[in-house]
């Protein structure tokens, strides 16, 4: 359904009524941004959008953190935890990578969009919600449907529209307005100007494996290098496959070898995340998976920042 995904306000005006949402493409290529876009379109605009990630929910955890539970309901529950649908109430919650959800919550999950209410973990009372459910997934759910991996009726519920993305490589003519948006978010929007035609040209041909989630990332170290002068976002460009004269080996040792790539990429990942989470080193660490005080090594070990904050 690309009319839905580049006509935004045109088209995302018809998703205004209270349909299921099933969002399909690549790992990076801008589900959770669509979703944030039905939902600010919708008449829920002014009202939560709470992102459950069921890839990172542990199996065992699954019902709890999709539905909450209640103090000493199990091992572990030391506290009560809010069931997502509960902060989401009265306006959107998305579903990101549904089909990584184990079988075993799935009819509960279809129990709690059919009935718009929930039962937290050890709790005897249903408790009602009003939410609009956006879902989103990187697997072929019909085929996933096919092999017993996916209930149908689950499928059916959160399908009854869906916005199929096409990967960044099949878009290409989509990447100076993208990489000017991008610019504009960062908050460098006359840094476009900067940037040479044979950059942008190199940037069409380039596969993006990663999706707009890679661009991003190029745009944002980039930035971070760049403060004045010409732009070349291409230079940042990492292949998954480095070519023979990125790697040079003759005269090296495998650990120099190593240390080096290491190096290089440490730097670019960090300059990156530095970037977009505007040097808030939490943020940095929480994207990360990471505590602040290794995040802060990293950023002093790269030069990345003020030194006096990143210590």
């Amino acid at each position: 359904r690309r009319d839905v995904l580049f006509e935004p306000r045109a088209k995302l005006g018809e998703v205004r009524l209270e349909l299921t949402v099933l969002i399909l493409g690549e790992t990076g290529c801008g589900k959770e941004l669509v979703a944030q876009a039905i939902h600010q379109a919708s008449n829920r605009a002014n009202k939560p959008f709470v992102v459950v990630d069921c890839g990172a929910i542990p199996p065992s955890l699954a019902e709890s953190a999709l539905f909450g539970h209640e103090r000493g309901s199990f091992t572990g529950a030391v506290d009560k935890r809010v069931s997502p649908f509960v902060e989401a109430d009265g306006g959107t919650i998305f579903l990101d990578e549904l089909g990584e959800l184990p079988v075993d919550v799935q009819p509960k999950l279809l129990r709690a969009l059919a009935e718009q209410r929930i039962k937290a973990v050890g709790s005897n009372n249903y408790r009602p919600v009003n939410v609009r459910v956006i879902a989103a997934t990187r697997r072929d759910l019909v085929r996933e449907v096919n092999a017993g991996t996916f209930r149908s009726d689950l499928y059916f519920r959160v399908a009854q529209l869906r916005v199929e993305l096409p990967p960044l490589r099949e878009r290409l003519e989509d990447i100076p307005s993208l990489v000017r948006k991008m610019m504009t978010d960062i908050g460098d929007k006359e840094a476009y100007a900067r940037i040479t035609s044979d950059s942008l040209e190199r940037l069409m041909r380039h596969d993006w494996p990663g999706n707009v989630r890679e661009l991003r990332n190029v745009v944002s170290v980039a930035l971070a290098f760049g403060k004045e002068g010409p732009l070349d976002l291409a230079q940042h460009l990492a292949p998954l496959v480095a070519s023979s004269d990125s790697t040079p080996t003759r005269g090296r040792t495998f650990q120099d070898a190593k240390r080096d790539v290491l190096a290089r990429f440490e730097r670019e990942y960090f300059t990156a995340l530095y970037a977009e989470c505007s040097g808030n080193v939490s943020e940095i660490g929480r994207r990360a998976a990471m505590e602040r005080a290794h995040v802060r090594g990293y950023l002093r070990r790269h030069g990345i920042g003020d030194p006096k904050a990143n210590g």
